[in-house]
């Protein structure tokens, strides 16, 4: 379900600048920056490189891998 949100316009454009470099919306960077917070406010003690390697996990098993035919 979408829902409209206000935000201010530097978060927006901060999300903007980012997304460019990662090749993310700026809906999907500010989703990216929301799970990273929500991890890291459950999990007070995991670094932030660690909490990026769950990410990356996680999005790699949604991806099913291919394998080449030779």
């Amino acid at each position: 379900m979408a829902t409209t949100v206000k935000l201010s316009d530097s978060l927006v454009n901060e999300a903007r600048r980012f997304g460019d470099i990662y090749s993310r919306s700026v809906p999907k960077q500010i989703e990216y920056w929301s799970k990273i917070g929500k991890i890291a406010e459950e999990n007070a003690d995991l670094p932030y490189s660690f909490i990026k390697d769950i990410l990356l996990a996680q999005q790699e098993q949604a991806i099913p891998f291919q394998f080449s035919a030779h």
